[in-house]
């Protein structure tokens, strides 16, 4: 089930996605260097920033690959072959 979050996200134009992304990871980089100077009540809050950054992250991307062209696609899909071969 995809959450509310993601749901919001949806909506947003790339140009407040950006936006969200810079400000989302301007708060954890804040929550961080406040839990380590003086801890937080609820650290499971920096689990949740942590997310909500990637999802706005995976958004992004989604997005990138939606807009490519059938040959960016191609050459995604032979790169994603080249790899699971060497492997």
């Amino acid at each position: 089930m995809a959450s509310k979050k993601y749901l919001e996200l949806q909506d947003f134009s790339n140009e407040e996605l950006a936006s969200e992304l810079q400000q989302t990871e301007a708060q954890y980089q804040k929550l961080r260097f406040d839990h380590a100077i003086k801890g937080m009540d609820n650290p499971l809050v920096l689990r949740e920033v942590r997310r909500d950054i990637a999802r706005i992250k995976t958004e992004v991307r989604r997005r990138e690959l939606e807009a490519g062209s059938a040959e960016d696609l191609a050459n995604r899909s032979r790169i994603r072959a080249r790899r699971r071969r060497q492997k």
